[in-house]
């Protein structure tokens, strides 16, 4: 297929992935799929084209409107957990430090200290700032007189779909719209 300024089109056409009930397959990060795999998955019959850009592809025999919204035929049923990441971890925290609420260097901090049998859980585990966490260092935060703002908890998925709500992605294509954030205010 021939397509005008191809590294362009790959940048500025992905499409926007949901599941067969018409949900994304994920919001962290969003799903996306580049304009080839796409077109791929059209022509092997494994999705539903919901939306399309006004860019078009072409070959000697055939032209498509590229898909920006597409479903999957077939339902796969989302984990209930996500996965302990640093970025879901930041994103479950709010991406700030949870003893002193700085957005500056952050890294994460062990709550019960690895020298003292701590895991590294959603549980025992909370972003800090590097100062803070420096500061603790193999203590228990109560033993430097430092307090949590929030007990670490294990999110599930819809936990940190609404924490993510706060930081939307860069680009947003408006034919997204619809399909992101179930229950945002509707204009009237």
């Amino acid at each position: 297929m021939l397509v005008n300024n191809t590294k362009a089109l790959a940048d500025s056409c992905p499409a926007l992935v949901l599941n067969a009930d018409y949900q994304p397959l994920s919001y962290f990060p969003l799903s996306l799929w580049s304009w080839q795999d796409t077109i791929k998955a059209v022509f092997l019959d494994r999705v539903n084209i919901v939306s399309e850009y006004e860019q078009k592809v072409h070959s000697p025999t055939f032209t498509m409107a590229l898909p920006s919204v597409v479903s999957l035929k077939r339902y796969i049923k989302p984990a209930r957990f996500p996965a302990f990441t640093r970025f879901n971890l930041f994103l479950r925290d709010g991406f700030v430090c949870q003893y002193c609420s700085s957005r500056e260097e952050l890294t994460f901090d062990h709550i019960v200290p690895r020298s003292r049998g701590g895991r590294t859980t959603w549980q025992n585990v909370v972003a800090a700032c590097s100062p803070c966490n420096l500061s603790k260092g193999s203590k228990l935060y109560s033993e430097c007189g430092m307090r949590l703002k929030r007990l670490p908890f294990r999110p599930t998925n819809h936990d940190l779909q609404k924490c993510g709500r706060a930081f939307p992605p860069n680009y947003l294509h408006h034919s997204w719209l619809d399909y992101l954030y179930w229950d945002s205010e509707l204009e009237p």
